[in-house]
């Protein structure tokens, strides 16, 4: 008896085992799925949602050609500065319009990318392919005119990553973070602790350690009721990247409510963009 009983123990064990072995596999296999959401449906001519505004292509160098959006600067207000909108991880670049508008209003051109697999592009989304992208979009900003010198990049949650790791590539004058995370495993450990996030996950979109060794003026925003990345992570941020411009806290904000795409945050890019003219 005692031998069948170490015989189904054993016998148990495997299959847990196997259980959890056939979890992690699917997780592997499906973690961009868990990363990215985009809304891969075509949007309308720039024209139509941003008077004004006008279609441009990024061309990457694996071959893709990315739809966009360039605004120019308000003509009264112009500061003859660009700024680079580097969107989170979900919807497409029609939901970006209203901080655009912001922001040309301000006196800001604004190139509003959407990476590939978001808003009509081919393409599947990945941390090289979206570094390709951002790459691709400062060079069609350079085409448009726009130095680099003179150029802040404006990245949101998941574009925190991709701009971090632009700055070392192509320095810009600054760069603005919207709740920005350590790196990508921190928030996936946040929201999934029973998994080895670290051990598995592919893409890892660092933000805290290349802007620590950066001498680029950063400001960084974020609320502090933040559902989807915690905002201790952005306290981290704000505490560690090398050249602090600015702090801005948005009280009672969650991720995605309308004060994080609003005038406070446009007003932040105006006060770095001044700090850095």
């Amino acid at each position: 008896m005692a031998r069948s009983r170490a015989r189904r123990l054993g016998l148990g064990l495997v299959a847990v085992v196997v259980l959890v072995g056939l979890v992690l596999a699917a997780v592997w296999g499906l973690q961009r799925q868990l990363i990215y959401f985009p809304d891969a449906s075509d949007v309308p001519p720039a024209g139509e949602v941003l008077p004004g505004a006008r279609d441009v292509a990024l061309h990457t160098s694996d071959g893709l050609a990315l739809g966009a959006w360039y605004l120019p600067a308000d003509a009264a207000s112009d500061t003859g500065m660009a700024v680079l909108m580097a969107p989170g991880n979900g919807g497409n670049r029609a939901g970006r319009t209203g901080l655009a508008r912001l922001l040309a209003d301000r006196g800001f051109s604004v190139l509003v990318m959407d990476y590939r697999g978001y808003g009509g592009n081919p393409g599947s989304p990945s941390e090289e392919g979206l570094a390709a992208d951002a790459d691709a979009a400062v060079q069609a900003l350079a085409t448009l005119g726009h130095p680099l010198d003179r150029t802040i990049y404006f990245g949101e949650s998941l574009g925190t990553g991709v701009v971090a790791a632009l700055q070392q590539r192509h320095r810009p004058a600054g760069v603005v973070l919207r709740s920005p995370f350590t790196e990508l495993a921190d928030v996936g450990r946040h929201h999934y602790p029973w998994l080895p996030v670290r051990t598995l996950l592919r893409d890892r979109f660092p933000v805290l350690d290349p802007l620590a060794a950066s001498d680029v003026p950063v400001a960084v925003v974020y609320g502090d009721r933040d559902g989807v990345v915690p905002t201790e992570l952005s306290a981290r941020v704000a505490d560690g990247v090398g050249s602090l411009a600015e702090r801005v806290v948005l009280w009672g904000a969650d991720h995605n409510d309308a004060v994080m795409f609003g005038p406070r945050v446009a007003d932040a890019v105006v006060r770095l963009a001044r700090e850095v003219g």
